[in-house]
């Protein structure tokens, strides 16, 4: 398998180490870029665009941070791989529907990746554990200059980065948080909170992007303006929202534990006792089980020790790796079946729950 060498690394995106917000998984920012005097992908012949793969896979390929990475074009990659990457975060879904003459190159912590031929040439992003926004535009912006030494972008002075869709023009960037928020789920604000970041020029996504479900009470929310406004104020912008998000879904968590902390500890509860001896289990039923065991680790039901369990689970719960891990390919009710036997045995190990708590937040 091409992609056997990720399962064998740290992923740096799920190193709960280097989280200092518990309800913010991971930080992400995408940049848009474009080769010069190039047809976009969706309008280059194969020719062209095995030639810019070639051309743009060399450079990335060099840099120091992709030092022992993969370099991996779509067409060598098997269904199954492309679903993993996906499930990692790691490529698009529509990277893995791409047509001859597209590609990726991931760093060996996966907390990075250049997709080739997407919708445009070069869709660079860098991946971090926790809130660390500012920490991760100046990772991908030093990557970006680096990348621009060896390629030469299409740059307009009046409109910015050239991209294949109007709406990445200028920065191209995107900037963005995976949050996890129950309480506000829970407590029926989810709603709300979506209207009001939408007003602030923010978009609300499920766990997989555009067109997902937010499994999990989990929710990408990342900035829609990329014209006229530079990086660094849409890093700020962005952070303001994220941190009032944050207070929102903190918020909601005190008021659940005032109101009935019996009924909340209860759905921790049974979420715990379904995943220790549930027989068949859907992905979609696995992460909101997993979410409600998280929340048992931010209000210290279980050892702050198990977070990182549970984001590697998020993972390993879909049916991709679940696939990987039991070497074929199953129909749906046989990965369920396989997937409450992989959950049996790990939270066989994880220890009993402690509802003597006032809950820590």
């Amino acid at each position: 398998m091409k992609i056997a060498p990720l399962f064998e690394a740290q992923a740096e995106p799920t190193d709960a180490a280097a989280s200092k917000c518990a309800i913010v998984l991971t930080t992400r920012v995408r940049l848009a870029r474009n080769l010069s005097g190039q047809p976009f992908p969706g309008w280059a012949k194969e020719a062209q665009r095995s030639a810019m793969l070639s051309e743009s896979m060399a450079a990335v390929a060099g840099l120091p941070q992709m030092k022992k990475g993969l370099s991996l074009t779509v067409e060598e990659l098997s269904e199954l791989e492309k679903q993993i990457l996906v499930e990692r975060h790691l490529i698009s879904r529509e990277l893995s529907t791409a047509k001859r003459g597209a590609g990726v190159v991931i760093s060996r912590d996966q907390s990075t990746s250049v997709m080739i031929n997407e919708e445009d040439h070069l869709r660079i992003q860098v991946m971090r554990a926790g809130f660390q926004l500012k920490k991760v535009w100046n990772v991908i912006n030093t990557i970006d200059s680096e990348i621009e030494d060896k390629l030469d972008y299409a740059f307009s002075p009046t409109l910015g980065y050239l991209t294949a869709c109007p709406t990445n023009l200028g920065t191209g960037m995107r900037g963005s948080a995976m949050m996890h928020l129950p309480a506000l789920v829970i407590s029926s604000q989810m709603e709300k909170v979506v209207r009001a970041v939408n007003q602030l020029g923010m978009a609300v996504r499920g766990l997989f992007g555009e067109g997902s479900d937010a499994s999990g009470s989990i929710f990408q929310i990342s900035n829609q303006t990329t014209l006229g406004e530079a990086e660094e104020e849409i890093i700020k912008r962005l952070s303001s929202v994220l941190n009032t998000i944050i207070e929102h879904e903190l918020n909601a968590r005190t008021k659940l534990l005032e109101s009935d902390s019996n009924k909340l500890f209860d759905k921790i509860g049974r979420a715990f006792g379904i995943l220790q001896n549930g027989q068949l289990l859907t992905s979609a039923e696995v992460m909101n089980l997993l979410s409600l065991v998280r929340l048992g680790v931010d209000l210290g039901v279980f050892a702050e020790a198990r977070r990182p369990v549970i984001d590697r689970l998020f993972i390993e719960a879909q049916p991709g790796h679940i696939q990987y891990a039991a070497h074929g390919a199953f129909e749906s009710a046989q990965r369920d079946r396989l997937r409450a036997q992989f959950l049996r045995a790990e939270f066989a190990k994880f220890g009993p729950p402690d509802f003597n708590v006032t809950g820590k937040n």
